[in-house]
């Protein structure tokens, strides 16, 4: 399924380099006051996180755990209102000599513009099938 271009995904690309360059404002530019922030189970920081501050604020300790490293979208995929990310994370966590290697699945909704909900998926194929998308 190919990449559509809108206004969404061009906001979400700038959206990740932003994050890859550790500014964090840039980041969460596109989030809407009332974000909702949902990172799995599993995860270093699990939990759900509500507001523009908390979610700042959960992106900003989560990428300050990076002694160096990426998180690149590799597709857009739109469903409606929801546009996945599938993204390649490459990070050496501060302290660490190992890298973190792997695949995710970043579920953005969005509502006039803004994302109102950033979901995470630790497999690409769950949030893809979390928003009705079959491949």
């Amino acid at each position: 399924m190919p990449t559509i271009v809108t206004p969404e995904t061009e906001a979400l690309k700038e959206a990740y380099a932003a994050l890859n360059r550790n500014d964090i404002p840039g980041f969460v530019k596109i989030f809407d006051p009332d974000i909702e922030r949902i990172e799995p189970a599993g995860f270093p920081t699990a939990g759900t996180y509500r507001g523009l501050e908390a979610v700042t604020e959960h992106v900003s300790h989560g990428r300050g755990t990076w002694a160096e490293g990426a998180c690149e979208p590799e597709r857009f995929i739109v469903a409606g209102d929801k546009v996945v990310v599938l993204a390649h994370v490459l990070v050496r966590l501060k302290d660490h000599t190992d890298w973190i290697d792997g695949r995710i699945g970043d579920v953005y909704t969005f509502r006039d513009g803004k994302a109102v909900e950033f979901r995470t998926f630790g497999d690409t194929q769950e949030a893809l099938e979390w928003v009705g998308v079959k491949e």
